[in-house]
C-alpha cells in the first residue's frame, strides 16, 4: 500500500466516524449521550494508531541518529548553561556536528506560495541519508528537533492533549512515518477545534503541514558549514569541548562504514502559531522526549 493510499485511509476513517457521529445523534432521542458516547470510543483508536506510527520502522540507523542528536543537544545546553531555543543557528550547528561523527547531514529550507486555503510559508530541518540495513539503497531521514510544538492547538480538547502528549520533541525517521503522522494529527486538530467551535488557523491545514517537511520545494543548505560558523569559533568551541568531554561526558566515537557511501564524515563538508517554539521547555529538566 502506497503512502497515498495509506494517507487517504487515514482521513476516510476520521470521515466516517463523523457521518456516524451525526447519522447517531439524529436517530436517537439522547443524542448528546450518544455522541459522547462514540466520541470516547473513538479516540482511543486514534491514540493506539498513533502510538503504532510511533512505534514502527525504528531501524539502527534512526536509533543511532537519534542518539547522537540527543547527546549534542543535552553537551550543547549543559556547555552554555542556558535553555536551548530552535533556531537556524542552532541548527547548522547541528548538522556540523553529525558531519563530524561520519553522518552525511544537510540543512534543507523549504517555502511554499500561497494555494487555496494555504498561506505562503517556509520552514528549516535537517536530513540525512543513510544506507537500508538490508538493500543498501538510499535512505532519507528527517531530523527535527522541535517537533512536538508544530502540532500545538489554541485550547485543545483532552483527547488532542493525549495525543500531542506522545508526540516526540525530537522527531527522526522516513518520510513515510511523517506523512501519516500529519495525516492523523490533522484530522484530529481539525474534530479537536470542531469540538471548540473554533475555525482551523491556515497554519494548522492539512496542506500547510505537509509542506513544511515534504514540500517539493526543499533546497538542501550548500554552503560550507564551517565556514559559516568561521574557524576560529569552531577551534574555541572544540577546546571548550575538550575541556568539558571528561570521564562520563565524553562521547564515543562509533563509524559506522556504510555511511561512506554517501560522502559523510567531512568536518568542512557543506494554534499557536507558525513561529512558535517549544523547544525551551522540553530541555528545561534535560528530559527530551524522543521518537
Amino acid at each position: 500500500m502506497s503512502s497515498l493510499e495509506e494517507e487517504e485511509r487515514l482521513v476516510q476513517m476520521v470521515h466516517d466516524f463523523i457521518e456516524s457521529s451525526e447519522s447517531s445523534s439524529s436517530s436517537s432521542p439522547s443524542s448528546s449521550k450518544c455522541l459522547l458516547s462514540l466520541q470516547h470510543h473513538h479516540q482511543p483508536s486514534y491514540f493506539l494508531t498513533l502510538q503504532e506510527i510511533l512505534r514502527s520502522g525504528n531501524s539502527e540507523a534512526e536509533k543511532e541518529v537519534l542518539e547522537r542528536v540527543k547527546k549534542h543537544l543535552v553537551m550543547r545546553s549543559r556547555r552554555d548553561g542556558v535553555l536551548l531555543k530552535s533556531s537556524n543557528g542552532l541548527k547548522k550547528w547541528l548538522v556540523r556536528k553529525l558531519k563530524m561523527d561520519g553522518f552525511n547531514a544537510s540543512l534543507c529550507h523549504t517555502s511554499w506560495a500561497t494555494s487555496s486555503g494555504c498561506p505562503a510559508g517556509d520552514y528549516e530541518y535537517i536530513d540525512i541519508m543513510v544506507e537500508d540495513e538490508q538493500t543498501e539503497e538510499p535512505i532519507r531521514l528527517i531530523v527535527d528537533i522541535d517537533f512536538k510544538s508544530q502540532f500545538e492547538l489554541a485550547r485543545p480538547t483532552q483527547a488532542y492533549k493525549e495525543l500531542t502528549n506522545i508526540l516526540p520533541s525530537i522527531f527522526v525517521g522516513q518520510e513515510e512515518k511523517l506523512n501519516k503522522i500529519i495525516s492523523l494529527l490533522c484530522s484530529a486538530a481539525k474534530q479537536s477545534l470542531k469540538e471548540r467551535g473554533l475555525h482551523i488557523p491556515p497554519w494548522r491545514t492539512s496542506t500547510y503541514m505537509h509542506s513544511k517537511w515534504l514540500s517539493a520545494g526543499c533546497q538542501k543548505c550548500s554552503e560550507n558549514i564551517e565556514s559559516a560558523f568561521g574557524r576560529k569559533n569552531i577551534e574555541e568551541e572544540n577546546r571548550s569541548a575538550s575541556v568539558g568531554n571528561v570521564g562520563n561526558v565524553a562521547i564515543s566515537m562509533v563509524k559506522n562504514p556504510k555511511r561512506s557511501a554517501f560522502g559523510g564524515g567531512s568536518a568542512s563538508a557543506a494554534g499557536a502559531g507558525p513561529g512558535c517554539s517549544g523547544l525551551s521547555s522540553q530541555f528545561s529538566n534535560m528530559g527530551i522526549n524522543c521518537c
